[in-house]
């Protein structure tokens, strides 16, 4: 029997001309023995702009649904996600060679590690990148680490939510991807690390484009109103887990 990781992708039409490169970069990882990826394509709307950039592969799940920006088109994918674990991938975006393989070792030999983030590098218009130096030492991520460095260094967090790996039925328990116009896979990371211990892997599994049509280059991703407003939410959500429940794996 063939395990699987299901990556997840919310797509709409300015981002849909990525999607061969994304795919690209999944045909090139090299999975652990026994393990195979799906890729779940959900449209956030029903356009035609889309379908055409959906590469042909068996391997890949693509549906349509009412338009309601990217939290409800990941919890939409969700609800298709037959793997064990659910892996988060951009439309716009690209994973590294290894970057799976590196995910799944890490949880299925680390005992009580429930989900797993890894260093990112910024892909600019140009073919260059660029790299943080605020990476946390690779390994455990203790609970509620991320949320409280997020919390008092500007609500910005340490570890990039666009790299996420986690197990499915604690997603599904959390709630998928918070009901946010934007910071969703935040929300998501916050909540994962109130309740569950999650691990950063050093090596670079992701390279995260930049471009001007991506939503968090659009002028309302950053007004000060509704920036507090999401914030608070995902903040207030995720002490209130906290306070509730502790996972174990």
């Amino acid at each position: 029997m063939t395990n699987l990781v299901s990556v997840i992708t919310p797509v709409h039409g300015p981002g849909a001309r990525y999607l061969a490169e994304a795919h690209a970069s999944l045909a090139r990882q090299e999975m652990p023995p026994g393990w195979d990826w799906e890729w779940i394509i959900q449209e956030d709307g029903e356009t035609g702009d889309v379908r055409p950039h959906v590469p042909e592969d068996t391997r890949i799940s693509f549906e349509q649904g009412r338009q309601g920006r990217a939290a409800m088109a990941r919890t939409l994918a969700l609800a298709r996600a037959r793997g064990d674990l659910v892996k988060v991938l951009d439309a716009d975006d690209m994973l590294t060679p290894g970057a799976l393989r590196r995910d799944i070792e890490v949880l299925a030999e680390q005992r009580g590690v429930a989900w797993t983030t890894s260093r990112v590098l910024d892909l600019l218009p140009d073919g260059s990148t660029v790299g943080f130096e605020s990476d946390p030492p690779p390994g455990p991520i203790s609970r509620g680490a991320v949320l409280e460095r997020w919390r008092t260094h500007d609500y910005r967090s340490q570890v990039h939510p666009a790299t996420l790996c986690a197990r499915r039925d604690l997603v599904i328990a959390l709630g998928g991807w918070m009901a946010l116009p934007s910071s969703e896979d935040t929300g998501l990371l916050m909540a994962l690390n109130a309740v569950s211990t999650g691990w950063f892997i050093e090596e670079c599994g992701l390279l995260y484009r930049k471009w001007p049509g991506q939503s968090t280059a659009q002028s309302a991703h950053h007004d000060d109103s509704e920036r507090r407003a999401r914030m608070k939410v995902v903040e207030e959500r995720a002490e209130a887990l906290g306070k509730l429940s502790t996972w174990h794996f």
